[in-house]
């Protein structure tokens, strides 16, 4: 049986419908208030629970082969302290392989960005842990411009804050999916750190180009320089410093880079027998004139 945290999620959602349909057994940890009636209606056992609840990670992993931690937030209670206890309830309940979705970049240090921070910390300790583990750094999902491209299609606005020459290579969200369920079962992906990005080094100016061809029209592209950013950040940190903090995180995504090489990618296509989608066609499925 698999365990899937952040089943409801953009990623995890994926997951656990490949699972179902290579009729895999999976628990899928949801929150009670969460969406999760498509997961149960299609034979999921559904785990009801708390990540920051201990009990609740003790049990969810019970009886479970392989986990794999795929929940997100900004909080340090989901991006360390449950993974922490999600390793060790795993590792005491015989776990055979743990698959933890961190990110790309995740260990160049960036101090003001506690995401990036709590995940690299994830990363040490499971790989200290005595477990079976792959750790994948996607260099970002590609459903996450799903809502983006929807906006764009009511509006044909895009707003790109910071240099619209950097460079990202975003992976299609089904490819990430299928590559989470298959370093389980892969023998190179055991104990392997994977920077996984799509096959395509993209400028982010780039994006909006994409959108314009999908839905056929002209993008107006909306592109404040990453000081507006700052100066706004800095505005909130004065009234709520909780924010201001959690927004690193945002400012360390929109002032770098986040690409794989071409070598990565091979590595990946030729590890996991796949050709990797684009990020035009992942688009064009989901969004439709």
């Amino acid at each position: 049986m698999f365990l899937v945290t952040g089943a409801t999620g953009g990623l995890g959602r994926r997951i656990v419908r490949l699972l179902q349909e290579r009729e895999l057994t999976v628990r899928a940890f949801v929150r009670l208030m969460s969406n999760y009636a498509e997961l149960e209606n299609r034979g999921a056992e559904i785990f009801i629970g708390d990540l920051s609840n201990d009990r609740d990670i003790q049990k969810a992993v019970q009886n479970v082969q392989y986990v794999v931690s795929a929940h997100g937030g900004d909080s340090e209670s989901a991006n360390y302290r449950a993974n922490i206890e999600l390793i060790d309830r795993s590792l005491d309940s015989g776990v055979q392989h743990f698959v933890f979705v961190s990110v790309l970049g995740v260990d160049r240090g960036y101090e003001d960005a506690p995401v990036f921070k709590a995940k690299r910390e994830v990363e040490k300790y499971l790989q200290n842990s005595g477990l079976s583990y792959t750790i994948l750094r996607p260099a970002g999902f590609a459903s996450n411009l799903l809502p983006l491209a929807e906006q764009f299609r009511r509006t044909g606005t895009y707003l790109l804050i910071g240099d619209p020459q950097s460079r990202t290579s975003i992976i299609s969200t089904d490819d990430l999916a299928r590559i989470a369920i298959a370093s389980v079962f892969v023998e190179g992906a055991k104990n392997q750190i994977l920077p996984v990005g799509g096959p395509e080094v993209l400028q982010r100016q780039e994006v909006p180009q994409i959108f314009g061809r999908v839905f056929d029209r002209e993008p107006i592209l909306i592109n404040p320089p990453l000081l507006a950013f700052d100066g706004i950040r800095n505005v909130v940190g004065l009234f709520n410093p909780k924010v201001r903090e959690s927004l690193g995180t945002l400012r360390a995504l929109l002032a770098n880079e986040y690409f794989c090489t071409p070598a990565e990618v091979d590595r990946i296509e030729s590890l996991f027998n796949l050709k990797l989608e684009t990020l035009e066609n992942f688009l064009r499925r989901y969004v439709s004139n």
